[in-house]
């Protein structure tokens, strides 16, 4: 598929808001299911505390193929998304999370097969399993099925024309999720991470306990001022 044709179905997906998972423009799954790279192993330490909340972590996709040192081919090759759900991660108090709470085997094909069109990359999945889903279920079928339901009930703006828009601001991002959502989602909720050099990278959205919509709580990572410029790459 050319680079124009695959332009056009990007339009065509984000011309108004719409649900996550119309947030790519096709999902055809391949007939043999991408190689785990063996089981995921801890890169910090496991860590038990009690959950106060959740981040829903949205990652742009094409901001990630372009910039890949190996990206997956699946994801960056064979089909063409917009955001993605790049995980549903517990948070704790003051600043701490649960981490690595289980041991976490490979990832059955059933799940792989359910999931790759939310998160397209087998590794990531295994990833997220391993280090923020042992924490919130005891299989992880379960962990899967509140991180896509989290997804599902999200809207985006129109990020196509936000992408064209001269003057984009991190403000005016957020506030154009802001309207996508309607009153549910406040600006206060929602995080925005962008490269050093000014990319839309990743949506972060803040939740309570009850996976509702929640006031973001503080971040050891500084956030960008509204008004910082931004760029969406298509």
């Amino acid at each position: 598929m050319n680079d124009v044709r695959l332009r056009a179905l990007l339009a065509v997906a984000l011309l108004t808001a719409t649900p996550a998972q119309a947030q790519l423009t096709a999902c055809q799954l391949p007939d043999r299911l991408p190689t785990l790279n063996g089981n995921a192993r801890p890169d910090a330490a496991r860590r038990i505390v009690p959950i106060d909340g959740y981040i829903l972590a949205l990652s742009w996709s094409p901001q990630h193929c372009a910039r890949a040192r190996n990206p997956d081919r699946f994801q960056c090759e064979n089909n063409r998304f917009g955001f993605i759900l790049h995980g549903l991660w517990p948070q704790g108090r003051n600043g701490s999370w649960p981490q690595y709470c289980r041991p976490a085997a490979p990832l059955s094909a059933a799940v792989l097969r359910s999931n790759l069109c939310a998160t397209p990359s087998a590794n990531l999945m295994q990833h997220e399993w391993a280090k923020h889903g042992t924490c919130m279920a005891r299989k992880p079928e379960a962990y899967f099925d509140q991180a896509r339901a989290a997804y599902g009930r999200l809207r985006f703006p129109d990020t196509l024309a936000l992408a064209r828009r001269d003057g984009l601001t991190v403000g005016s991002l957020t506030a154009a999720m802001v309207s996508a959502n309607g009153r549910a989602l406040s600006a206060r909720s929602i995080k925005i991470r962008t490269t050093r050099d000014g990319w839309l990278e990743e949506v972060q959205i803040c939740l309570d306990r009850r996976q509702r919509f929640a006031v973001c709580g503080a971040d050891d990572r500084p956030a960008p001022s509204p008004t910082r410029a931004i760029r969406i790459r298509l």
